[in-house]
Parts: structure tokens; C-alpha cells; sequence
């Protein structure tokens, strides 16, 4: 008998049973507005939400997790509501959004904040051009809420007591030089506008951004990224300026013969209710397409039961899954990275079991700047260290890329290995020298 469960979503006022919303009424817990006022920003604002539904030593953990977290903390009042507050410690919400120090693991030798090299492919502030023909414009740096995992770190949201963030292009002047830059470069076709969060664009800059890329001739197809529908879904309920603004670049694209789609950001089907599906529903019926890319997340969906049932509920809700990324080499969040062969077997697991256009492909973000490779498509893997090399023929050329998984995952010998810088360089040229790679000179990693 097939398993049909993915279609039970989660409803009614599930929100009451935290203590801080006990007495919230619907109208105001879909308020969008009342959703960005009440969000967690502090340990001594969550303990006020949760009070005795999470232990003092939860709080006390928590409190030294916000501390090192490359991230600042900031967590909708509705991601609060989904957690299973008896069992934080393994709820995946939880993980997702709120550090606690006794999982923190150190980092692998090889870590950076800027991973991807994305500040080294910036021709102009808040742009991006590593694809020939595609560029990420990055205008706003806030976020409805902070992931722990996020791979700009180096740049989004607020300073922390660990890191300076890196300005990008927040203000209509500064963007001027995006699109001028865009504008210059007929090879680029298609732009991603993320950040941050497009969530966090006004109604009037979103519209301002996105027809000022519909009116370059050259540009063909147009992202929005956000991760709101999955923390914030009812800002697509409420905010109906928002919702008519993005309609409206959809609308004047597709009357243009131009290509204008909503990228969001599912990792849990825990993130999906009754909500969300109301949401949904506004935007396929206001004809805007939702795609979906996950990242690969230890104890949130690196299950392959749990990675299907995320697949088949966002197909439910016609989002598409487009792809489902390997956790970037970013700092500080050691403990929710898996190993790539993690990912070909949760992927193995999940093909297959709906239609190919709902199936999402499970895609390496190479370190040094290579772009999505395939994760199947590695020129050497050495499992036993932990060192996968990849190259980017199209994207960079002539260039090496490694990835590596997470130190604790493997082997007492080969974690004792990585411990002597010798040693440890030793692995990765032989790992070279495996792909068939001649000159180390070449390696970004």
C-alpha cells in the first residue's frame, strides 16, 4: 500500500500551545507584520516565548550557541510554533534556526566564510557573474529569518560577537551600477535575485528591480529567492501588496515572451502546514511558479524517507524540488554537514519515486567558485578521507575543486590523519593525482 501521509498537513492553531501565543488568535497569527514584531532574536527572548516548555539547561545551552554562531538569530514566531519543544535537541526545525553550543563541532581545517569565492566573481557591489551567461544580484542583506547554514554568512545580517559582515549593494543607487553592468553584457540571459531575501524587498523596490531587468533586452529569464514560504507563508496571505507586485513583473514578463519564476526554500516537511498550502495556492493561482532547492542538512532530511516525504509534499503543493544542495564549507556549523556519499544514496533513495520533473538533483556548489556540479559527477572521491575533487569545465576551466567531507563522519584513523597539516596535505594531492590532476597549482579548495 502506498504511503500517502505526505498529504496530511499539519492545521489548526497548532501556535497556542507556546506559551508567548497561547492567547493568539488566527487573524493575528497569519499577520505577517505581527510575525516580523514577535520573532526571536535573543536567548531572553525565547525563553519568554517557550518559558517551561524547554529546560533551563536548554536555555543555558542556547544562550552559548547564539554567542558563537557566525549568524545572527532571528526566528519567526510561526518556525518557533513548529518545534517540538519536549525534544529540541533533535527537532529539525530547531537545528535549522537555533545554535546550541553542545553541538558544535570544530570546523574542518579546510573552512572558510566566503566558500564559493562569490566576493572574487563580484564585478560591481551585489552582483555576482560566474555562469557565462547568468549573474546573481544580491540587493537586500536581512532575512525574515537567519539559517545557521547560510552560505553568505560573511555578508548577511548583522554583525556577531564572531564575525563583520561585508557590505553588499542594499540601496536603488547602487543597484543603478548592477543594472548597467547587466545591461552592458549581452551574454547574460538570466538573474537571480536573492540576498538576503527577497521577502524583505518592498513592494515598489521589487517592482523597480524586477522591471528594470525586464526592460534590458538581453535579459530572458528572472529568480526571485526566498525563503519565506517556508517560515513566513502567511506573508503570501496577508501582504497582498507583495504578492500583486511579484504578480505584476510575472504578468508584464510573460506578456514580454520573458520567463519570471519564485525560487523558495524548503528543507523539512515539518516546515509545511495547512498555511502553507493556503499560500501556495494564492500563488499558483496568480500564475507564478514555484521552484524549490533544499540543502542537505544532518538531522533535518539526510534521511532518505524523510528527503521523499519533503519531495512528495512539495510536489503536493505544485513546488517544484529543483535541487537539493550539499551543505557549503561555511563556518561554524560543522555538525549539520553530511558526506557526499550521503547525498548519492539519499538521492538513489529518492529517484524514483515520483515524476522526473519533481525529482530534484542533488548538486555540489564547488568550493573556490566551480558552480553546481552534479554530486555524481566528481573525478575522484577518496570516501576513506573524505576529499572529493571536482572540475568545472565550463565555469572555470583548467581549475580543480575539492570538497571535503565532514571530519567527524569519518574514520578514527583518517580523523587522526586530518590532525597533521602534513599529513592532510598529502591526502589531497594524492586525491589529485587520482583525478588525474597534474598540477596542485590549479586547485582551489
Amino acid at each position: 500500500m502506498t504511503d500517502m501521509s505526505y498529504r496530511e498537513l499539519r492545521s489548526g492553531e497548532f501556535w497556542r500551545r507556546i506559551p508567548a501565543y497561547a492567547d493568539v488568535d488566527e487573524p493575528t497569527f497569519l499577520d505577517h507584520l505581527w510575525q516580523q514584531r514577535h520573532s526571536v532574536k535573543t536567548p531572553e527572548e525565547l525563553l519568554e516565548t517557550v518559558r517551561d516548555l524547554a529546560s533551563p539547561e536548554f536555555i543555558r545551552d542556547a544562550r552559548l550557541g547564539f554567542h558563537r554562531a557566525p549568524m545572527a538569530v532571528r526566528v519567526s514566531p510561526y518556525a518557533v510554533a513548529l518545534v517540538d519543544w519536549s525534544d529540541p535537541y533533535h527537532d529539525p526545525i530547531r537545528k535549522q534556526f537555533i545554535p546550541v553550543a553542545s553541538a558544535l563541532l570544530p570546523d574542518h581545517p579546510r573552512l572558510t566564510f566566503d566558500s564559493l569565492h562569490e566576493q572574487e566573481d563580484s564585478p560591481v557591489p551585489g552582483l555576482v557573474h560566474r555562469y557565462a551567461d547568468k549573474a546573481l544580484f544580491l540587493p537586500v542583506a536581512v532575512c525574515p529569518v537567519y539559517c545557521r547554514f547560510c552560505t553568505r554568512s560573511y555578508a548577511i545580517g548583522p554583525d556577531t560577537d564572531n564575525v563583520d559582515k561585508v557590505g553588499l549593494a542594499k540601496t536603488p543607487k547602487q543597484w543603478q551600477d548592477v543594472f548597467a553592468y547587466v545591461g552592458a553584457h549581452e551574454e547574460l540571459e538570466d538573474i537571480v535575485i536573492s540576498g538576503g531575501d527577497a521577502y524583505q524587498l518592498p513592494p515598489k523596490n521589487l517592482e523597480l528591480i524586477g522591471n528594470a531587468l525586464l526592460d534590458i533586452p538581453h535579459v530572458r529569464r528572472m529568480r526571485f529567492a526566498t525563503k519565506g514560504p517556508a517560515i513566513m507563508p502567511m506573508k503570501l496571505i496577508t501582504d497582498h501588496a507583495w504578492v500583486d507586485a511579484l504578480a505584476g513583473v510575472v504578468e508584464r514578463g510573460r506578456r514580454m515572451g520573458k520567463d519570471v519564476v519564485l525560487h523558495t526554500h524548503f528543507n523539512a516537511p515539518e516546515e509545511i502546514t495547512e498555511i502553507t498550502q493556503r499560500a501556495m495556492r494564492l500563488l499558483f493561482e496568480r500564475g507564478i511558479f514555484v521552484r524549490n532547492q533544499s540543502v542537505l542538512i544532518r538531522g533535518v532530511n539526510d534521511e532518505p524517507e524523510r528527503m521523499q516525504r519533503l519531495v512528495k509534499r512539495l510536489g503536493y503543493l505544485n513546488v517544484h524540488p529543483y535541487y537539493v544542495y550539499m551543505h557549503d564549507m561555511v563556518k561554524g556549523v560543522e555538525d549539520l554537514r553530511t558526506t557526499v556519499q550521503t547525498a548519492i544514496d539519499v538521492e538513489k533513495f529518492v529517484r524514483g519515486s515520483t515524476a522526473g520533473f519533481n525529482t530534484p538533483t542533488f548538486v555540489c556548489d564547488a568550493p573556490g567558485g566551480g558552480g553546481k556540479r552534479d554530486v555524481h559527477s566528481f573525478e575522484h572521491y577518496d570516501r576513506e578521507n573524505g576529499i572529493a575533487v571536482y572540475a568545472a569545465p565550463s565555469v572555470k576551466p583548467g581549475r580543480t575543486f575539492i570538497y571535503f567531507d565532514p571530519i567527524d563522519r569519518l574514520e578514527p584513523a583518517a580523523r587522526e590523519r586530518w590532525q597533521n597539516e602534513r599529513v592532510a596535505g598529502e591526502m589531497v594531492h594524492e586525491a589529485l593525482r587520482r583525478a588525474g590532476i597534474g598540477d596542485a597549482s590549479l586547485v582551489i579548495a
